[in-house]
C-alpha cells in the first residue's frame, strides 16, 4: 500500500513545549531544537500559559515557524499540554517542559524505540543537570504506604526506609536503559492518536501527578513504558513549577485526587492522616526555628490553614 501525499508532508513527530513564565529558558529550549538536523520530520507547538513575563512575543519574534497558542489564562500543565497535543499533527507526541534543552538526537531515539518496539507505550529520556550529571528521576508507582512515608520521619528508618527507596528507585544508577514505571515527566514521547484516545492528561490533575497518572493507565493497557538512557535532556528542575503561589496546596489536592482516583474513595482519611502527619512535623520545626512567639504562631496558621484547603470541598484541581 503506498503513502499518501498527506501523509508524506505529515510531521512524525510534534513537540509540544507548555511555556509558563520562564522566557528565558523556553528560549534555550527552542534554540536547543533548531540547532539540529533531525532524523524524524517534526513540528514544534507552543503553548503560553498567559505568561506575564512577555514569553509569548519573544517566541513570536525569535521563531516565527513555530506553532503559537497564546492563553488568555492559565489552564494548568494538563490543559496546556491536551491543548498543544489538539493541534499536533505528527504520529507521535512529544511532551516537552519548558525547562530543557535536548541533546542532539535525543528525541530521534526515542521515536525510534516506540516504532521499533510497538508494544511500549511510552519512551523517556536520561535527564542531566546543567553540570552534566545523572537525575535520578524514575521513580516507582506510589501506594499507601508511599504517602505515609514519603517526607516524613517515617521515611527514615525501616520499614518506613524501604517504602521510600522503592518509590525513588535507589538501587536504579539511572545510567543505562530499562522498563520503568514513571519515568521523568520532563521530557516523554507517547503516539498521539493512543495520547488523545485515552483522553490525553487528566485535568483534574492541574500540576502535579499527571504524568504519574498517564503511565499508570498505560500500564493498566498493557503497555510498557522505557528510559532510554540513552537518550539524553539538560533539565533545570523545577524551574518551571516553583512559581506558583500555592505550591505546596496543589502539590496535595492533585496527589489525593490521584490516589482517591486509583485506589477509591476509602483512600481519603488514609490521605488525612498522611497530611496531617507531614503537618504535625513542621509544626514541631516551626517551634524549633521560630524564637519570635509571633512568627511562629504565624507559621503554624499558615500550616492550619494549608491543611483546610488541602481538604476542603472541591478541593482536588487547582
Amino acid at each position: 500500500m503506498g503513502v499518501s501525499a498527506a501523509d508524506a508532508e505529515r510531521p512524525v513527530l510534534s513537540v509540544v513545549v507548555l511555556s509558563w513564565n520562564t522566557k528565558e529558558l523556553t528560549l534555550a529550549c527552542l534554540r536547543a531544537l533548531h540547532a539540529e538536523t533531525p532524523k524524524h520530520a517534526r513540528e514544534i507547538v507552543v503553548v503560553d500559559n498567559a505568561s506575564p513575563d512577555g514569553s509569548a512575543d519573544a517566541i513570536a519574534a525569535e521563531f516565527p515557524g513555530v506553532i503559537l497558542a497564546r492563553n488568555a489564562e492559565n489552564v494548568g500543565y494538563s490543559g496546556g499540554n491536551n491543548q498543544g497535543a489538539r493541534l499536533a499533527t505528527g504520529r507521535f507526541l512529544c511532551l516537552l517542559n519548558s525547562d530543557t534543552e535536548v541533546a542532539a538526537g535525543a528525541l530521534d531515539q526515542l521515536v525510534d524505540w516506540l516504532v521499533e518496539h510497538p508494544e511500549y507505550g511510552m519512551a523517556a529520556p536520561r535527564l542531566v543537570n546543567p553540570d552534566g550529571s545523572v537525575q535520578r528521576a524514575c521513580m516507582a508507582f506510589p501506594g499507601p504506604f508511599t504517602a505515609l512515608c514519603y517526607d516524613t520521619w517515617l521515611g527514615r528508618f525501616p520499614p518506613g526506609k524501604w517504602v521510600d527507596d522503592r518509590y525513588y528507585m535507589r538501587g536504579f544508577d539511572h545510567l543505562h536503559s530499562r522498563d520503568v514505571d514513571q519515568p521523568p515527566g520532563a521530557c516523554c514521547v507517547i503516539d498521539r492518536q493512543e495520547y488523545l484516545d485515552g483522553g490525553g492528561l487528566d485535568e483534574e490533575l492541574w500540576l502535579f501527578f499527571n504524568d504519574v497518572d498517564i503511565c499508570r493507565r498505560l500500564w493498566k493497557r498493557g503497555r510498557k513504558i522505557r528510559y532510554v538512557a540513552e537518550a539524553e535532556v539538560m533539565h533545570h528542575c523545577g524551574a518551571s513549577t516553583k512559581g506558583f503561589q500555592d505550591f505546596v496546596v496543589i502539590w496535595h489536592r492533585n496527589r489525593l485526587s490521584y490516589y482517591r482516583k486509583h485506589y477509591g474513595p476509602w483512600i481519603r482519611p488514609w490521605m488525612q492522616v498522611a497530611v496531617r502527619m507531614r503537618a504535625a512535623e513542621e509544626w514541631w520545626r516551626a517551634g524549633r526555628r521560630n524564637a519570635d512567639p509571633a512568627a511562629r504562631r504565624a507559621e503554624r496558621a499558615f500550616l492550619k490553614q494549608a491543611v483546610q484547603q488541602i481538604f476542603a470541598p472541591g478541593g482536588s484541581g487547582r
